[in-house]
């Protein structure tokens, strides 16, 4: 034990750095690099802090940091020692057994942020946040006397949260009670939730093409049969919209109502009072995704504020407030919001009311909305900067312009979109090929762009650059 006690007695700490953190960043690098060798015992708990000149509780908290770290281990009765596995195993981790192919490989860099540029993701940049009124409602809902920090969320969501969001419907003209909003982690869990209970293997579910592709992938998990119908910036058309329902009797049609993921398009109210009258006339249900809501500029109305019967509305902030904090909630039927509940409780879907505690704290004090408005303009402004550049690729819009967060945009002739997105890649640059929304024959001629990320000299040059790859 005397080399051991050789390397603690000469730790030497710097003022300005609290000691536990100079104690476990000296301490992890004489393990690692063998100054302390793996198996070797540690003096004793009084002894450590005889040797290093420190309180007792302080040798202790640097020791559960390092067990932390996996640098050190306990043993009952008989002391700590260094444990240096980790450096013994090999630098891969096996396999990768993740899919490879374009599509499957551009999921997952839309969601990694290693640093490439990411034109093709769905969320707003960490710049376009409000950083300073998140950290002060986080900050607020930690010191509030009414946080249960010891216990579970309630399962119907932080009923505080829940009654400012029966305010803010209202706006939206959707008048419901408490009871019947619901809070889930996030809108794909709301929907994975609800295909559990509004439909079964085999029955057949209408989609918008082209839309989110987690909704291909949750539908394909519930055993459901997929039909789309072409949903375009002007819309649809509701006479072919009828005949798939006549031809195929989905059970469930599931949509975007305002800013179309990605066209941007918003139901008007002819086609929303069609859209109600087709569902009662043939008994199907309407999963109502509002989630861009508060990034809107022209007010458009809902199918939800026709009542709940036959309709059922999501909403949330991952899109707005934060990617990160993905707070959501349900507006339902008070039958199906009872069963949402129940089939929260079953499956251990009770959402972080710590969480919904900071959401609602947004909420209250006027910050959401100030961010949100904020939000709308930068986004007007982006899109036409964006959509400019688009246009001097080459590209054609075939979204609505200067609203909402995306821009979807036709290729130049000749580009195949999973072919760019691949190349992209190979240059830190994540592209939304079409093939990844849509499942129509030319989607491969298409490519979405989110305008926050997009509104850089990086993406535009980057862009420019693997078009110039191309030929073109």
């Amino acid at each position: 034990m005397q080399v051991q006690r050789a390397v603690i007695a000469a730790i030497e700490f710097q003022p300005g750095v609290p000691l536990v953190q100079q104690i476990v960043d000296q301490l992890s690098r004489a393990i690692t690099t063998g100054g302390l060798p793996h198996g070797a015992k540690l003096p004793p708990i009084r002894e450590l802090s005889d040797l290093m000149n420190v309180g007792k509780s302080t040798v202790v908290d640097a020791l559960d940091r390092l067990r932390a770290k996996g640098l050190v281990v306990s043993r009952q009765g008989s002391g700590h020692y260094v444990h240096r596995a980790a450096t013994s195993l090999p630098g891969g981790t096996g396999p990768d057994l993740l899919p490879q192919d374009t599509l499957s490989v551009v999921r997952r860099a839309l969601l990694l942020d290693n640093g490439a540029l990411r034109p093709g993701c769905g969320f707003l940049p960490t710049s376009w946040l409000p950083a300073d009124e998140l950290l002060k409602a986080v900050r607020g809902t930690l010191r509030a006397t009414s946080s249960r920090m010891g216990e579970y969320g309630v399962a119907g969501g932080y009923l505080p949260l829940r009654q400012v969001l029966r305010v803010k419907l209202a706006t939206f003209g959707i008048e419901v009670p408490v009871d019947q909003i619901i809070t889930t982690a996030n809108t794909m869990q709301a929907i994975d939730l609800l295909m559990r209970l509004l439909i079964k293997p085999g029955d057949t579910v209408l989609l918008d093409d082209p839309c989110y592709f987690n909704m291909h992938a949750n539908l394909a998990l519930h055993g459901a049969k997929v039909i789309t119908i072409a949903r375009q910036s002007n819309g649809m058309d509701m006479d072919a919209f009828e005949k798939l329902i006549v031809d195929h009797k989905p059970v469930l049609y599931m949509t975007n109502s305002t800013l179309h993921n990605p066209t941007g398009h918003s139901f008007s109210p002819a086609q929303v009072y069609r859209l109600l009258e087709l569902s009662h006339r043939h008994n199907f249900h309407i999963l109502e995704d509002d989630l861009y809501a508060d990034i809107q500029q022209r007010r458009t109305p809902r199918l939800a504020a026709s009542g709940l019967d036959n309709v059922t509305y999501l909403s949330g902030f991952s899109k707005t407030l934060t990617a990160n904090s993905r707070v959501s909630y349900a507006v339902l039927s008070p039958q199906l919001a009872a069963r949402l509940v129940a089939l929260k409780m079953a499956c251990g879907g009770v959402t972080s009311e710590l969480a919904e505690h900071i959401t609602c704290t947004m909420l209250s004090d006027g910050s959401y909305a100030k961010h949100a408005r904020r939000t709308v303009d930068r986004l007007y402004e982006s899109n036409s900067r964006v959509a400019g550049w688009l246009e001097e690729a080459g590209c054609s819009m075939s979204s609505l312009p200067g609203e909402g967060l995306f821009i979807w945009t036709r290729l130049p002739e000749g580009l195949h979109a999973e072919t760019l997105a691949r190349q992209g890649l190979e240059n830190n640059l994540v592209l939304a090929p079409g093939t990844l929304l849509s499942k129509a024959a030319d989607a491969s001629h298409f490519m979405r762009f989110n305008v926050a990320h997009s509104d850089t000299v990086q993406v535009r040059e980057r862009f420019f650059r693997l078009l110039d790859t191309q030929g073109k």
